[in-house]
């Protein structure tokens, strides 16, 4: 395992962190005596794996039901001081709410204490003034700090950049969660704010969210040679000394073996990158067009500008990926995802029934007369079922 200072917080973490999200039983809360033997043996083996591995950060989340309750059964076997565990909070209106899910979590990790804390799901306005409001969340954090309850406070996020930059240059976080990877840059400015308030930088389910890439398509496949797009993926966000940890939302032992395959290659991602940059790039430009390939997002308002609150730039985004490189899986679990995830993946997907004037909202866009076209397009390819978070399943 290789390691990076993980900002100010001075930890040196793991390059992989293991994610909490996949091994647990349920995504709801259920009495510990309900948990299945199976299930709880899987955590352990994972966690176990995990270590040997080198992989000693442990991040999970209050919002992933059993996953906290399941690791207080490993994690305590393990020297406290060779272990970094990480848990995420909501922010809540009523801080005393969160302060008692916060003392919920700690428990259910059957800890003394936790490394870091993070603020979960820093995604709006909203999410934000519940936070640093006096009085706020922020403030109970501090306060378990001060109790040695907390070692560090940092936030995740699946909002804007513009929201996610104002939360960071607050100044008064240690680390950020964040989507950041091949197939979606658009959050390196907060990359690059985060590095100037010498922040750590966690990166946010690059296999999954980043295109799931364990049941990656052929076509993309062929494209990343010699590397799977998984490695290919972990490499390219590694090769970003801004970047100090990606999670891995192992849901088995044997998920971590894939991703280990990059350890050997880091020192030589100025080599082996370009060629595959270069092939997805051409590939690209040839599915999509030189001028729409580099200047497609240019312009496009935000779902609120947006008539029946279309989220455009994520629909156009995911008909340029399945265009391109064949991504219409993973372009439907996330087109199907929007109206029905709030501020975790906000807006609308199209509705062809409603047809709605474009042209007022896309007067900036140089894109105007092809987007009416593209998001049917969009819709025609992607459109099925709604899908909810899976939190809300």
């Amino acid at each position: 395992m290789q390691y990076r200072r993980f900002g100010r917080t001075e930890l040196q973490m793991p390059v992989f962190s293991c994610g909490g999200m996949r091994y647990q039983e349920s995504w709801k809360d259920m009495p510990k005596w309900q948990i299945s033997k199976g299930s709880q043996h899987n955590v352990n083996d994972t966690i176990k794996r995990s270590i040997e591995l080198g992989i000693n950060h442990i991040e999970t989340a209050r919002g992933y039901g059993t996953s906290e309750m399941q690791l207080g059964e490993i994690l305590p076997t393990f020297p406290r001081d060779q272990i970094i565990v990480q848990t995420k909070v909501g922010p809540r209106d009523d801080a005393k709410e969160f302060g008692k899910t916060l003392e919920q979590s700690i428990a259910n990790l059957n800890l003394d204490y936790i490394d870091l804390l993070g603020i979960h799901g820093i995604n709006n306005a909203e999410t934000l003034h519940q936070t640093m409001r006096p009085g706020g969340c922020l403030e109970v954090a501090r306060e378990f700090q001060r109790r040695g309850k907390v070692r560090f406070v940092g936030f995740s996020t699946h909002g804007p950049t513009e929201t996610i930059c104002k939360a960071i240059n607050t100044g008064e976080f240690d680390y950020v969660n964040l989507h950041w990877y091949y197939i979606n840059q658009f959050n390196w400015p907060a990359v690059e704010a985060a590095t100037h308030q010498d922040m750590g930088v966690f990166i946010i389910s690059p296999s999954n969210k980043g295109g799931n890439l364990y049941e990656p398509p052929q076509k993309l496949v062929d494209l990343c040679q010699p590397l799977s797009p998984m490695v290919f993926n972990d490499l390219f966000c590694l090769s970003h000394p801004q970047v100090h940890t990606l999670s891995l939302g192992a849901a088995r032992p044997s998920d971590f073996d894939e991703h280990i395959k990059v350890l050997p290659l880091l020192d030589q991602a100025d080599e082996i990158l370009p060629p595959i940059l270069e092939r997805l790039e051409t590939e690209a430009i040839r599915c999509l067009g030189k001028e729409w390939y580099h200047s497609w997002y240019m312009g496009l308002p935000k779902p609120e500008e947006t008539p029946g609150g279309l989220n455009l730039h994520v629909i156009l985004w995911l008909r340029n990926l399945a265009i391109a490189y064949d991504m219409i899986e993973y372009g439907k679990m996330r087109y199907n995802l929007l109206g029905g995830a709030s501020h975790w993946f906000p807006g609308s997907r199209f509705d062809p029934a409603t047809s709605p004037d474009l042209s007022a909202c896309l007067s900036g866009s140089p894109h105007a007369h092809k987007i009416p076209a593209a998001i049917q397009e969009t819709h025609d390819l992607l459109g099925g079922a709604p899908v909810k978070r899976l939190s809300q399943q």
